[in-house]
């Protein structure tokens, strides 16, 4: 299957494509053109000829015209999503005789096809599939065997394997990487495939009656020359991100072959060590093999044909310049790499992308000279180098992590590149991956270097833009970044922290509780308040209309306990059943854990999912109505979102009002690095509502009694410079407490490379004295027990002031 990011949705029970016997096709009986072999294991492991084919044959007594007519493939199990593919015919097949369509080549195979009389891309299965020769070269619309059959334009179809779609009572069996389906010499048609045509060896037939090395065909039509054809590199890629070639065959492309993939989107890069005079135009690209392994070596020296294709990872990414359905020559092997271009501050531009009014970038001429995301296109597929390069994003599960080639530009506290706005996104920022699937990938964190020479092709993916495709991997430097301990709360301060635990269950194994148990009572040093997000109930992700969470959180206070810390007590409100987002099944929720021998939480009862709190006044000053509560969890702003906790405390005797927050997601939003500039942020929307909704609240808070001390915590999901902060502090209700740290320690979170703030503490304006510390535990680090930084605050509650 061709790489996809997210999973294909099925067709449900009551779709066609997923139930039931499908009826035949029945297109008549055809005495004159039709399919005669179909292969689909060209290149493929263990198979001899290196192309996929379509053999047609004519059964009548008078020439065929197949002038406007094509070929086209569908999947054996079609999804919704699954379109027909077409290769255009022309000229026509003799009586008698036999017409060779040749389709994509894998990289294995050691036999060529005779020369094919059309050519096209298509990688067909090798195992289950349908063909159709088709009156029209528009794709066909049909996905099951009964709208097949009422199609007039169908002139014949075979289906293979287990087709849904075919002829007859079953599609014909037996095919695989060294077998193809065929009819009888004599090309009889009852319109039953499984009757009218049998597996056995491939015997590719052309129009000149020639077979696999009677001719000096290559099934691609270029002759089988060692020439180089008319076209370089630079040719195919062009000037802009989108070939001038894109969908034409290019033949003998020659090229230094200069990394090898061999997992995921298996293929090679080749670059063409003649380079021409126009930076804009890139002298790499990658060769894109399918499912199969490519059988080249990094230094060899090809000639690569093949159709020119632009790949989009995902509906708003940039796309990657391919040649796809290739076969290479081999010239010779063992050849220098064409010399890689340095990233480094006086090679990368400092301004980041073109705009285009929010609309694609594809056709916008590069500026590689003026914007770092032109310079980084125009070297797609080449070799680059990075010499010392600082890690800014530490070491995923996937085997990657992030460097700056520019150490200079906005560096952090610890080590990374801090996103302070929209339009400074880090220039240097690149993601580093290895070709070599030997060697362990290093451990690295923020901070540590890549010392000596990193190097590699240049690709692009939705998962973070341009990255870097190591052949050569600097040696890891581990700097020394430690977990930061922040200091304990004196006795007439109140801790207030907010902690994001990422998803926690009760069916987690121990050390998850554990790890984030330490990050409470030793790394936080036991706050008095913890208001805590994505806390789920107590089977997590199992979908039973579970909503408590009370075993989630036993087994939480107990770790706590055991780490050192106090007997937590917690509050919370559980969420309606699948209502509040997150992982289906999970029901995440914030809650609140306080230590009951620091401070007093004041239970009002009667809140629930959907019964909002509310503030009165009184002669003591503001109070809830319910304790806790939630903020008017029945409004638009809340849907499939979390809703806020309010809680009411009291210490030392003055009462303190904590909003423990978890606002919507980032999902939607189109990336940094995407086609369309600017990107669309509409994932603020809602952001920007709920913060409304929470500023309404603190403002009655305030009207009730202006001297009110409350805290407003937790994972807003935006950053310290966003619309999202300006309405939750509009009218001067709230301080950010972020902005009071330096500016290179405002991060909590890590991604792409980017040290960026998504979690806040924000205070009303009586909390006068108080010490904030973001205390850096999880985001730059290899070894997570969360994703993201735990925060807080110290209050003198005494000192602040009461007008």
């Amino acid at each position: 299957m061709r790489r996809v990011a997210y999973p294909l949705v099925s067709v449900g029970a009551a779709g066609a494509l997923a139930f039931g016997v499908l009826p035949a096709a029945f297109a008549a009986p055809s005495t004159s053109a039709l399919i005669s072999e179909v292969y689909g294991g060209g290149g493929n492991s263990g198979a001899t000829l290196v192309r996929d084919f379509v053999e047609l044959g004519n059964a009548g007594s008078a020439a065929y015209d197949l002038s406007g007519y094509s070929v086209q493939y569908l999947p054996g199990s079609p999804s919704a999503s699954s379109q027909w593919q077409v290769t255009a015919l022309s000229g026509s097949v003799a009586p008698g005789g036999r017409y060779l369509v040749a389709e994509a080549a894998g990289s294995g195979g050691t036999t060529a096809l005779p020369t094919a009389d059309a050519t096209g891309s298509i990688a067909m299965s090798a195992t289950s599939g349908t063909i159709a020769l088709v009156a029209g070269t528009a794709a066909l619309t049909c996905k099951t065997a009964a709208d097949c059959a009422t199609d007039s334009n169908v002139v014949d179809l075979v289906g293979y394997g287990s087709a849904l779609v075919r002829e007859g009572g079953g599609p014909v069996t037996g095919a695989s990487n060294t077998a193809s389906v065929a009819r009888a010499a004599s090309l009889a048609d009852t319109d039953d495939n499984a009757a009218d045509l049998a597996s056995g060896t491939p015997s590719p037939v052309n129009s000149a009656g020639e077979t696999p090395g009677s001719g000096d065909g290559d099934g691609g039509g270029d002759g089988g020359s060692t020439e180089p054809g008319p076209l370089r590199v630079h040719d195919i890629q062009g000037t802009t991100r989108l070939s001038p070639l894109t969908g034409q065959t290019v033949t003998r492309v020659p090229g230094i072959v200069t990394g090898v993939r061999t997992s995921g989107s298996k293929g090679y890069w080749i670059q063409d060590p003649q380079a021409d005079s126009d930076p804009r135009t890139g002298e790499g690209v990658f060769v894109y093999t399918g499912s199969a392994d490519p059988t080249v070596k990094a230094g060899d020296s090809v000639l690569v044909t093949g159709k020119v294709t632009e790949y989009y990872p995902s509906s708003t990414s940039q796309s990657v310049t391919e040649i796809t359905g290739p076969t290479a020559t081999v010239l010779s092997g063992g050849n220098a790499l064409p010399a890689a271009v340095t990233l480094d501050a006086s090679t990368v531009p400092d301004a980041y992308v073109p705009t285009a009014g929010g609309g694609s970038i594809d056709a916008l001429p590069l500026e590689p000279a003026v914007y770092a995301l032109d310079f980084y296109e125009a070297l797609e597929g080449s070799r680059v180098r990075a010499s010392d390069a600082r890690v800014v994003g530490a070491t995923t599960e996937f085997d990657e992590m992030w460097v700056t080639v520019k150490p200079q530009e906005s560096p952090s506290a610890r080590g990374g590149t801090l996103y302070s706005s929209y339009d400074q996104p880090g220039t240097g920022r690149m993601k580093v991956m290895s070709l070599d699937t030997t060697t362990a990938f290093p451990v690295a964190n923020v901070g540590d270097e890549l010392s000596g020479t990193t190097s590699g092709p240049l690709d692009y993916s939705t998962f973070g833009g341009y990255n870097l495709q190591a052949t050569q991997l600097g040696t890891l430097v581990d700097n020394g970044l430690k977990a930061e301990r922040t200091r304990r709360q004196k006795g007439d301060e109140l801790a207030v922290a907010t902690y994001n635990v990422e998803n926690l269950d009760a069916l987690d194994g121990q050390e998850k509780f554990d790890r984030l148990a330490e990050g409470v009572a030793v790394s936080l040093s036991s706050p008095d308040i913890v208001a805590l997000e994505e806390i789920q109930d107590d089977n997590g992700a199992t979908n039973d209309g579970t909503v408590t969470a009370e075993a989630t959180l036993t087994r939480f206070t107990d770790a706590i306990r055991a780490a050192g810390g106090p007997r937590y007590q917690w509050r919370y409100i559980a969420p309606e059943n699948n209502q509040d987002g997150g992982e289906p099944g999970g029901n995440i929720r914030q809650v609140f854990l306080f230590n009951p021998k620091r401070v007093s939480f004041t239970d009002r009862a009667g809140g629930d999912a959907t019964t909002a709190t509310g503030v009165v006044k009184t002669w003591k000053g503001a109070q809830l109505t319910y304790s806790p509560g939630r903020i008017n969890p029945t409004s638009d702003a809340w849907g499939s979102s979390r809703k806020p906790l309010v809680g009411e405390f009291v210490f030392h005797g003055e009462r303190v009002f904590v909003i423990a927050n978890h606002f919507g997601s980032k999902g939607g939003d189109q990336p940094l690095h995407g086609r369309y500039q600017e990107p669309a942020r509409s994932s603020e929307t809602k952001r920007h509502e709920q913060a409304a909704e929470v500023n309404t609240f603190v403002k009655s808070l305030l009207k009730a009694d202006r001297n009110a001390k409350a805290v407003v915590l937790g994972d807003l999901n935006d950053f310290e410079f966003s619309q999202t902060m300006t309405a939750l502090t509009d009218g001067k209700v709230l301080n950010s407490l972020i902005s009071t740290l330096p500016a290179a320690e405002r991060y909590t979170y890590v991604y792409d490379g980017n040290s960026q703030t998504l979690d806040h503490i924000l205070t009303s304006p009586a909390v006068t004295h108080f010490d904030y510390d973001v205390v850096h535990i999880n985001a730059e680090f290899a070894d997570q027990a969360s994703d993201h930084d735990p925060q807080i605050v110290r209050i003198d509650v005494g000192r602040c002031r009461r007008n």
